[in-house]
């Protein structure tokens, strides 16, 4: 019985396996039809455009021993300025909480729900973001971690908002989810310009998109925004979409897994 529900387990994950497989060859050619659509009406983008962009790789694919990588960023800036790279991933709500003292012991006494907060930002810049734009600007298009625009919502009357969003960014710094590189976007020769984004092993999955500006003179000249597909892929995967689309099927086949383990170790130790 049980190994037919091996068997009958490793055909749906190779069906899977195939399905995922499909699934990653369309969102890489749509990200190509992507990249060719017209943009603000104006038609394809001619060679007169101020700003031209592009990725090393539109799909991170994550598997087993996936240990993180970098994509190049790259193009040409046809004017003189500034050239600002973000990437973000998609949003969710985070929970950050507080350690207090309570009848003598350290706990988790406080916590505070942070809305709108990317699981990924990181931005890199010619130079720092001070100098490049007034805040006004940097705030409207959320350039910098600190113009995120994280709404708290606390149950802390001692903290702030501030002071969680702050702990939320060190956080997030730590792990390497989060950050800021002034000068690390580099102009070669004029007009092409490159930098490398990283994306640590715990890097999140979900449609990201990479937005690069070209600010001259504390305005913005032009912007482009170019799509990124992070996702699982193999026998993880696999796994993760069992796991959460036929629950039943991978409970059973976890117990089962575990009874085995545990008969093997028992007959282990007797012949010992």
């Amino acid at each position: 019985m049980f190994l037919t529900f091996r068997k009958s387990l490793r055909s749906k994950m190779s069906e899977r396996q195939n399905r995922a497989t499909q699934r990653v060859r369309r969102a890489t050619a749509l990200l190509a039809l992507l990249l060719l659509v017209p943009q603000s009406g104006r038609g394809f983008a001619a060679a007169t455009d101020p700003l031209v962009v592009d990725l090393s790789s539109h799909v991170v694919a994550i598997s087993s021993g996936f240990a993180g990588t970098n994509l190049l960023l790259f193009g040409v800036a046809e004017t003189d300025g500034d050239i600002v790279v973000v990437v973000r991933g998609p949003t969710q709500r985070e929970l950050v909480r507080r350690r207090a003292r309570l009848l003598g012991l350290w706990v988790n006494r406080y916590q505070a729900v942070i809305g709108d907060a990317p699981v990924y930002y990181q931005i890199a810049s010619t130079r720092p973001l001070g100098q490049i734009a007034s805040e006004s600007l940097l705030q409207r298009y959320r350039l910098g971690t600190q113009h995120l625009g994280l709404t708290v919502a606390r149950d802390d009357k001692d903290q702030s908002d501030a002071d969680y969003r702050q702990a939320l960014l060190r956080i997030k710094q730590r792990t390497g989810l989060y950050g800021e590189l002034a000068g690390s976007v580099t102009r070669l020769g004029g007009r092409l310009f490159r930098t490398q984004v990283t994306f640590p092993a715990n890097v999140p999955t979900g449609v990201y998109r990479a937005e690069v500006y070209l600010i001259r003179d504390g305005k913005i000249v032009s912007s482009r925004t170019t799509p990124l597909i992070i996702s699982k892929t193999g026998l993880d995967a696999e796994i993760f979409d069992i796991a959460n689309r036929h629950a039943a099927l991978y409970g059973a086949a976890a117990v089962a897994a575990a009874m085995l383990g545990g008969w093997f170790a028992a007959m282990a130790f007797r012949r010992g």
